[in-house]
């Protein structure tokens, strides 16, 4: 792409009216104007002092398509019109990306966000924003929280309906919602009422606002790995709640890390790695198909849609994946090859910890230990069960032991 200077100008749904001086100068002396239909029809033409330039709706799909037109556009003073805030899950932030943050003047306006919190008396800082443009609506089921405020960008008219379906079902029916449609327009509108008691679409520019309350009898989930072992729809192959928390202790995730959870099961160690931050990222590699299909359906449930599910065996099925920052072997371990791809797969500082429960996948990382280092470690959780006819004693039912072997990259010879 030739190197040029894009302006960047947020504008909301009160159009030329509310933009201050200096986003109405950038756009009366671009050549070009980039932007949505709906954007650029918010303009006016140069009779009523507006914008002279030519007027380019993107096209779609449109993030493949901006190398290109920037290359035609190279030379020509353009503005590209967003909505609301640039920055802020807009275009500024995708252009920042494609085109490099040096190329970008931004002159951003108030995002709906900030509209939506002043209308309704909410403390920006203390409300969790979540979006559903191009996004799984079960990531909203992530944030869901007694008493918790949730402001969700909106793909149109019918999301605030599949927002209080999905809350309904989920257990949260007694929310309340608060749909604001064209903020800032001068027709402006708020409608309110409750997830359960929600019906009918909404006008197409929307974002919904969420007061988390749970329907009575309902647990929610706490916020440390370690989710109930029931939170999971399985067949028995699951990292046990106990186990479950130790082994994400020794992964420890960080923002922005991508975890391989290699021989998945159920899929609750690459679920509660991406609970732990919504800037970690995690691919689930299963090779039986129906296991593979609940490890999706899970992840849904438990808000994190975004786990990828690979079906197929180790090693053969890491060949092209990402490369990982930390791995996770809950399975598979005696199969020829896959220590041996998984340790070869992380990159410098990379971390990986693999569960052993049988003798002989015990043996394969204490081999492993002593080639590699690294640390072990053995759990073994026991819980109190009824003992007699009457029940009225119990005594502890041990499980069987699994033993931890964790390293980082550098401790690979």
């Amino acid at each position: 792409m030739a190197e040029q200077r894009l302006t960047v100008v947020g504008i909301g749904a009160d159009g030329w009216s509310g933009l201050a001086e200096p986003s109405r100068d950038a756009l009366r002396e671009a050549e070009v104007l980039l932007g949505g239909p709906r954007q650029l029809d918010l303009l006016p033409g140069p009779a009523d002092g507006g914008v002279v330039g030519e007027r380019r709706a993107w096209p779609s799909p449109l993030v493949p398509a901006i190398p290109g037109i920037l290359d035609e556009l190279a030379g020509r003073r353009v503005a590209v019109l967003a909505s609301g805030d640039p920055m802020f899950f807009g275009i500024g932030a995708t252009l920042a990306r494609i085109a490099g943050p040096d190329r970008l003047r931004v002159l951003a306006h108030p995002s709906s966000v900030a509209l939506a919190c002043a209308r309704l008396g909410w403390s920006s800082e203390q409300v969790s924003v979540l979006s559903v443009v191009g996004r799984p609506l079960d990531a909203v089921r992530r944030a869901l929280a007694p008493g918790a405020r949730l402001v969700v960008l909106s793909a149109g008219a019918g999301s605030p309906s599949e927002i209080a379906e999905m809350l309904t079902g989920a257990g949260w029916g007694g929310s309340g919602l608060s749909v604001l449609e064209r903020l800032g327009a001068p027709d402006e509108r708020t409608v309110t009422g409750t997830a359960a008691g929600w019906r009918g679409d909404a006008d197409p520019l929307n974002v919904v606002a969420v007061e988390c309350v749970p329907d009575a009898g309902l647990a929610p989930f706490g916020e440390t790995p370690g989710l109930p072992d029931d939170a999971y729809d399985h067949d028995g192959q699951l990292t046990k709640r106990e186990v479950r928390a130790v082994t994400l202790a020794h992964l420890a995730p960080r923002p922005g890390e991508l975890l391989w959870d290699v021989g998945a099961g159920s899929g609750s160690i690459g679920v509660e790695w991406m609970r732990a931050h919504r800037g970690c990222t995690a691919i689930a590699v299963e090779s039986r198909p129906e296991r593979a299909e609940r490890v999706a359906a899970n992840a849904a449930t438990l808000g994190v849609p975004g786990l990828r599910v690979v079906t197929g065996a180790a090693p053969d099925a890491l060949a092209g994946l990402p490369e990982p920052d930390v791995v996770f072997v809950g399975g598979g371990l005696t199969r020829d090859g896959v220590l041996d791809a998984c340790l070869a797969a992380l990159r410098p500082g990379g971390r990986l910890v693999a569960n052993a429960v049988t003798v002989q996948t015990e043996a394969m990382l204490a081999a492993a230990h002593a080639e590699h280092g690294g640390d072990l470690v053995r759990v073994q959780v026991a819980r109190a069960e009824p003992v007699g006819r009457g029940g009225h004693f119990h005594g502890w039912r041990p499980g069987m032991p699994v033993t931890i072997w964790s390293l980082t990259r550098e401790a690979v010879t």
